[in-house]
């Protein structure tokens, strides 16, 4: 029988309610949202931006995720582990001796001394059958079971991926992961309650353990969440988490976290059924053995599925209310990804098949899903993706960094403030400066009200609000005391206009006050750092002045931003001032990549071939929506229209005009950049005037092309009118990209193609499935892409001719990232 519309309706809402953060976050485009992508040209832009309250990102995304082992070079490298020999005091490598209370609660602690973190490996699992058979199954002392961690870092914080590389069959993963789903139905054929006891995170495989337990317990720590983040890595959860996270929470809920790979924070997680106990983390081991005894006894119940509300029961207990619940969620799913991610719908499979087959069956769907991911290209890519943010938080020199307590931030305006509130989020004392009251208090303003607002959705307590607050120092130069107040900084950025002069003399003023291993750090998207570092009568410790360039937003009402710090030494920059810019971005929680002071940076400089051969194409008559449309489908976040207008066609216009001045040569030739020159002459500045390539009506009026527009292309084109092929556009826009990209590479501006990959997919949002433009032509075959180019090069111009690098590495068959398979 058929919902009538009424009822149907009532149905849809809480539904598109629990699916919001799908529609904004889904995969979290792995390090970039729409909204995010915009912000790409030039950091000091950031009032003429759209503001965004969904970043996220793989970068984002990823980063998120705790790195199990330091900057691993390889797969077989991050294994290599102190060898164990077991002792009466210690008998397992990953498991402190079990513990056995009077009362007969066993206490089982994670704990492997090699690791930062607790990781779900390999040989986990097989250690932990070991002590179960040994010491756990044939005890008749032990009624019931706490299973919890003796690290300060948390729970576990999911599987080895690492453990995934190492298997290049991904059917073997089957049998694998029948193993460990064997175990847990062993532990549960005990029948004596498990209690988890979660401090810290508890993600992926972590999570999924602590579902086999009859009752969860968590602390009300800000370092705690929970959460199933495959989804990400382009997998899903394999042991057992597709089945039991919707038996627990119900349908909607899993489907939320296991869709969008959310972190689930300890309150959210008792509301929803998650968890049992929130308690303090002081209390978490006595509650959780207090806890099991009850259970043991009777005197505490176990844990059952969180009763639902009568909309719930219609839409996930009744045919026709999950038809629409499924409908809903392909379609937010088909929206958000555009079918270039197969692990969502991996998922909504996995779930659907187990609501249908309640017996065992439904666990081998699920492994068998899992295998079948894990040999995808897209969770290659995205695992590369994790793998290259672990690497990039290690500087490669080594060089250690000055101790830095107070940072000093030189100007209040969106950027300033950005840069102040993030630094003093990770407790730095910060000292935020302009040139008056009014302009620092605007600053001071801009954070508070980001700060409210996480305190508003509870993603901040008013307690580290106030001590965020107490951490900023606001000054100006009508502070009598701004002076002695720099004399304590060991870091000074500056974030003021584009201004070679301007910048010069704020470091004259900073030398003269400050201490002499105090760093200079130039928020700077265009300006050579060795022109601001240049001795002279304004600066004389060239040494300690080092690029900062941010991506903004750099800091919002809401988590992630955006993810990148491109760090910009000049040649007479120091280690130490490397290091210790490096060290801050990385604490700030930035993807620090270090390149070469030349003009555009990295992200920039690969940004102005896009431009240039967007005009191009524009000149040849290519509708504006079928270059949007292309790029989109190829899995840029927005298209190069939108983007334009979006940043502001005055600084699309800025930027490619100062790249096609600069040292690219031929690579910025091909296009005819009074495009945009002619637009800025017009007014036509993009969204922040209403009117650039679309005409913008009112913040819900779908941007459209007006009449004026029409008739300018039309005189531009000379009336030519083009129906070039989608791949076609695809290629051409990506072909000046990854060449840009590639020559970045052969001329030292980028270390690796690891950097390379992360400051595109960070930076610009470059399609994360494809894991970054040197992954993309791994995949793609570096062979093929030259020959495509040549052709582009023989008949549109010698822009498209492939730099040296692409030949020898098409000539000789190498890949970039070796021979090592990723997953």
């Amino acid at each position: 029988m058929l919902l009538s519309s009424a009822v149907r309706k009532s149905l849809a809402s809480p539904l598109s309610r629990q699916l919001m953060g799908l529609q904004s976050s889904l995969l979290g485009r792995t390090a970039i949202s729409r909204a995010a992508s915009v912000r790409l040209l030039d950091a000091n832009h950031t009032q003429h931006l759209l503001a965004s309250k969904h970043l996220s990102s793989a970068a984002a995304a990823i980063q998120e995720e705790p790195a199990s082992k330091p900057s691993p070079p390889t797969a077989a490298a991050a294994k290599e582990e102190t060898p164990f020999v077991p002792s009466p005091q210690r008998k397992y490598k990953h498991f402190q001796n079990v513990e056995l209370t009077p009362a007969g609660v066993a206490i089982i602690r994670f704990d492997n001394p090699d690791k930062k973190v607790n990781t779900l490996s390999f040989a986990l699992m097989r250690e932990a059958q070991t002590m179960w058979e040994a010491d756990i199954q044939s005890n008749s002392d032990i009624k019931s079971i706490v299973f919890t961690s003796a690290k300060e870092s948390g729970f576990i914080a999911g599987a080895d991926i690492f453990d995934i590389s190492s298997v290049q069959d991904k059917s073997e993963l089957v049998p694998v992961i029948e193993e460990a789903l064997n175990f847990f139905l062993h532990m549960k054929a005990k029948e004596v309650p498990m209690v988890a006891a979660i401090h810290g995170p508890a993600l992926g495989g972590g999570l999924e353990w602590a579902l086999w337990c009859d009752y969860r317990i968590c602390t009300d720590s800000k370092a705690t969440k929970l959460g199933l983040p495959e989804v990400k890595l382009g997998l899903l959860p394999g042991f057992g988490g597709t089945q039991n996270l919707p038996a627990l929470v119900g349908i909607q809920g899993a489907m939320d976290m296991m869709l969008t790979g959310k972190n689930i924070l300890p309150a959210k997680a008792k509301k929803m059924g998650l968890v049992d106990l929130v308690v303090a983390p002081q209390s978490l081991e006595s509650v959780a053995i207090e806890t099991a005894e009850g259970l043991a006894n009777g005197t505490v119940k176990k844990s059952k599925a969180k009763k639902k509300s009568l909309i719930n029961r219609l839409i996930e207990d009744t045919p026709p209310g999950q038809n629409l619940m499924w409908s809903k969620v392909k379609e937010t799913v088909d929206k958000n990804t555009d079918g270039n991610y197969p692990a969502p719908y991996e998922i909504i499979d996995c779930v659907k098949y187990g609501l249908a087959h309640p017996g065992m069956e439904k666990f081998k769907h699920e492994r068998e899903g899992f295998a079948k991911l894990a040999a995808t290209k897209e969770s290659e890519a995205l695992i590369g993706l994790f793998d290259g943010t672990t690497q990039m938080k290690k500087l490669s020199s080594g060089a250690e960094p000055i101790k830095v307590k107070k940072v000093a931030v030189m100007g209040a305006g969106l950027m300033g403030a950005g840069i102040a509130q993030v630094t003093a989020e990770k407790g730095y004392d910060v000292l935020l400066k302009d040139r008056d009251d009014a302009a620092v208090g605007r600053g001071i303003s801009y954070m508070t009200d980001n700060w409210e607002k996480k305190c508003k959705r509870k993603r901040m307590t008013n307690y580290e609000l106030n001590t965020n607050s107490s951490r900023v120092t606001p000054l100006s130069d009508h502070t009598e005391s701004w002076k002695r107040h720099f004399a304590g900084a060991d870091l000074v950025i500056e974030a003021v206009f584009e201004d070679l002069a301007l910048k010069r003399k704020i470091i004259q003023q900073v030398e003269e006050v400050t201490p002499d291993h105090c760093v200079f750090a130039t928020n700077t998207s265009a300006i050579p750092i060795a022109d601001i570092a240049a001795p002279g009568e304004e600066v004389k410790r060239s040494e300690n002045v080092v690029g900062m360039h941010y991506f903004s937003p750099v800091c919002s009402s809401l988590q992630p931003q955006m993810p990148l710090l491109e760090i910009i030494p000049h040649a007479g920059t120091s280690d130490e001032a490397l290091a210790t810019a490096f060290a801050v971005g990385n604490k700030q929680g930035k993807t620090c990549v270090v390149v070469k002071d030349v003009p555009g940076f990295y992200v920039n400089r690969c940004l102005g071939p896009i431009l240039s051969e967007v005009t191009a194409l524009v000149k040849e008559g290519v509708p504006l929506d079928r270059l949007d449309k292309a790029m989109k489908k190829f899995g840029m976040p927005v298209g190069p229209i939108t983007l334009i207008d979006n940043v502001g066609v005055d600084v699309a216009s800025k930027v490619s005009n100062y790249l096609a001045s600069a040292d690219l040569g031929v690579r910025m030739g091909g296009g005819d950049l009074s495009l945009l020159s002619n637009m800025v002459e017009k007014g036509w500045l993009g969204k922040k005037s209403n009117q650039g390539f679309f005409t913008y009506s009112g913040k819900k009026g779908k941007p459209s092309i007006g009449p004026e527009v029409t008739a300018y292309l039309k005189d531009f084109t000379d009336g030519n009118t083009s129906d070039l092929s989608e791949t076609d556009i695809q290629n051409r826009i990506v072909a000046r990209l990854v060449n840009e990209a590639a020559m970045c590479l052969q001329d030292e501006i980028i270390e690796n193609p690891v950097c390379g990959d992360i400051g595109l997919v960070f930076g610009i949002g470059f399609a994360p499935f494809r894991g970054g433009v040197f992954r993309y032509l791994d995949s793609v075959g570096t062979s093929s892409f030259v020959d495509m180019m040549n052709g582009y090069a023989e008949t549109k111009g010698e822009q498209f001719e492939p730099v040296q690098l692409l030949k020898d590495y098409a000539a000789s068959g190498k890949k970039f990232h070796g021979n090592r398979v990723v997953v």
